[in-house]
């Protein structure tokens, strides 16, 4: 068996496949790495291109729609290779890219997880938005980037090359994890659906006991938005819902309470923002976000009595602060 399983999730993705699939294989496959096409229930012939074109690719049929999360964790717990690569079907891949990623977790193993380099495959001298060169939560838990900040997205100018060095989350776009301690933290929650599943992921593995790390001497290259693009009221949803609910059931309750109150002040002032905006459907997506929050915490009965949050990659700052009043970064 090899030791390395990249698995694209498909959602009547065919146009997505014909265009990245190509390049996939022929950078991904080798003695020691298999590649997999995870199919949603898709009813586009997906499943027959696949077929068809790259006999050499691996199919596990889902039979339906499970979402993101959901997908990926039965995908994984039917392959069960030592490391597996969670890979986006928007994602160009580049000569090699799967070998660093992979050395790491063999030569560190407090590593649990690990992403490459990720630029815009729009504009390819910049970072790409969902993830860049590594993830951050700051005091309130709100994501960002070494190379993204809000909207600020930089141009990678080597600024991040270097070591491979720790972060708080991994994009879910090309994310490199040991497969047993996935399958043990019981993979992403479904229950996010899309958005933010591998933050909490990460959140996760960090409170067991190990790192989350970012190696720039792997690099891909990423659409983003295939999905949902940004701006649509849906993806604000999700982003406002998952990033509440990874905050709720990854912190001790009596901390859980203080952010989660200043995260109501600092979100109603987004929802402000939208309404002065003129964008209403996004203010109204915010606000449906905290009540379905509300509904949805119930299920999380056991949260960490260890407080390891306060002490990820990047949370002694405000990011709203230096970026919006201190313009900092």
């Amino acid at each position: 068996m090899k030791k390395t399983a990249v698995i694209i999730l498909n959602w009547n993705g065919k146009t997505l496949l014909e265009q990245f699939l190509p390049v996939a294989v022929a950078n991904t496959i080798s003695d020691n790495t298999d590649l997999w096409v995870a199919d949603n229930g898709s009813a586009d012939g997906s499943v027959e291109y696949v077929r068809e074109a790259f006999p050499e690719v691996k199919i596990l049929e889902l039979g339906e729609n499970y979402g993101f999360a959901e997908g990926y964790n039965r995908a994984i717990a039917a392959t069960k290779y030592p490391y597996t690569i969670l890979l986006n079907s928007d994602v160009e891949v580049t000569p090699g890219w799967v070998n660093p990623l992979v050395k790491l977790l063999e030569e560190r193993h407090e590593a649990g997880a690990v992403m490459p380099k990720i630029r815009s495959w729009h504009s390819r001298d910049m970072f790409e938005y969902a993830g860049a060169a590594g993830g951050y939560l700051d005091n309130l838990g709100y994501p960002y980037c070494r190379g993204r900040v809000f909207e600020k997205v930089e141009r990678d100018e080597g600024q991040y090359d270097g070591a491979p060095i720790e972060v708080a989350w991994a994009s879910g776009a090309a994310l490199c994890v040991r497969t047993d301690l996935y399958l043990q933290l019981g993979g992403l929650d479904k229950d996010f659906f899309a958005h933010m599943e591998e933050i909490d992921l990460c959140c996760r593995m960090i409170g067991a006991g190990y790192k989350v790390m970012a190696d720039m001497d792997s690099t891909v290259y990423h659409v983003g938005g295939a999905s949902l693009p940004k701006g649509n009221p849906k993806k604000t949803y999700l982003n406002f819902r998952n990033n509440l609910l990874l905050l709720y059931k990854n912190l001790p309750a009596k901390r859980g309470r203080k952010i989660l109150f200043l995260r109501r002040l600092a979100d109603t002032l987004a929802f402000i923002m939208f309404v002065l905006k003129g964008d209403m459907a996004d203010a109204r997506a915010i606000l449906k976000a905290h009540k379905d929050f509300r509904k949805m915490r119930a299920k999380y009965t056991e949260l960490p009595e260890r407080d390891y949050m306060s002490g990820l990659p990047g949370a002694g700052r405000s990011v709203i602060i230096d970026h919006y009043l201190l313009r900092k970064i």
